[in-house]
């Protein structure tokens, strides 16, 4: 196998232990194990959506794969997916306590940070800026898959509302990519930690 553009996110997260060490763990190959910008010019949105689908071609798992308009918002990814707004993946990097991690739940509910400070013992929780999700990871708002190490340079943790599905569906790394696949081959492959920190979005 060739390996030309595709190498995994050399990045490094401020105040992360594991900052710097993003590759050569869970399901990856060799072949995503080299995931990383192959040079400075290369967009990191196209990188992580090859790296992506690379994770899942190697490890054999099937998926569906839309290219479509780019969608900014949840209800709008619905729509063009043609899936219920309840199947979508919303990926959210939050800074909880000192550090950055990443966290996924249904697009149709809304992120409960009393229940990620209980659990992660923290006092302060807050969603990455623009500014800094653009820095940490090279993506746009809306565009952030539901991954993290080896394509991802976060801890991912991933509420209930979600295994409760059969489907998950998300952007992969560009507002014009979608994904669609099992809810268990996505869990076995992203090896998430699984609780519950989602509420009902209220009108």
């Amino acid at each position: 196998m060739v390996l030309r553009t595709i190498r995994c996110w050399q990045g490094r997260v401020p105040d992360h232990p594991k900052s710097g060490r993003l590759c050569g763990v869970g399901m990856a190959t060799v072949a995503t194990r080299a995931c990383r910008l192959a040079n400075r010019g290369e967009a990191m949105s196209e990188s992580v959506f090859q790296c992506i689908r690379r994770l899942l071609d190697e490890a054999a798992i099937p998926y569906r794969h839309l290219h479509h308009e780019p969608t900014r918002t949840s209800e709008d990814s619905a729509r063009v997916r043609g899936e219920d707004l309840g199947v979508g993946g919303k990926a959210l990097l939050v800074k909880t306590g000192g550090v950055f991690r990443l966290f996924v739940l249904s697009a149709a509910l809304r992120f409960d940070s009393a229940a990620v400070k209980q659990r992660l013992e923290v006092k302060k929780t807050r969603f990455a800026t623009a500014e800094e999700l653009a820095t940490l990871t090279g993506l746009v708002p809306g565009s952030v898959p539901p991954f993290g190490r080896p394509i991802l340079p976060f801890d991912l943790f991933v509420d209930e509302s979600v295994t409760a599905n059969e489907r998950i569906a998300f952007n992969a790394g560009a507002l014009t990519e979608s994904i669609i696949m099992s809810v268990a081959d996505y869990v076995r492959i992203a090896r998430p930690e699984i609780f519950r920190f989602s509420t009902p979005i209220v009108a």
